[in-house]
């Protein structure tokens, strides 16, 4: 997984990360911020000790944290076909591409880690 810190004057601190885990990027971005590293490395610590997996819900998008992987899906992903009905007439179709991603825990480790020193949360 390759990813770069940016320091936007306009939108503050952001990461940059490849198109298979773009909702990676826009986890970190949106919805930990620097304000909620501490809180993610405290569920690292917790999911390491621990056999069961662990979900961290988020607005629009849920980690779920096992020994082995971070799994990150977004919320759209589990709509109901009943939430749709109302777009059919518009044949719109709910793409999963992007809606789901993955990474070894020790990469996690290592994004969270490199993320909370690029953003001086540590």
């Amino acid at each position: 997984m390759e990813y770069q810190f940016i320091r936007d004057p306009i939108s503050g601190l952001r990461i940059k990360i490849s198109s298979e885990h773009a909702i990676i990027g826009r986890w970190l971005n949106e919805e930990i911020g620097k304000d909620k590293v501490a809180m993610v490395q405290a569920l690292i610590a917790s999911v390491s000790s621990s056999y069961e997996p662990l979900t961290l819900k988020g607005q629009e998008i849920d980690l779920i944290l096992t020994k082995d992987e971070a799994l990150f899906e977004a919320h759209a992903l589990h709509q109901d076909s009943e939430d749709l009905i109302a777009y059919q007439d518009d044949d719109l179709a709910l793409e999963e591409n992007g809606l789901s991603s993955g990474c070894g825990f020790e990469d996690f480790i290592d994004l969270i880690d490199s993320w909370a020193e690029f953003s001086g949360s540590k």
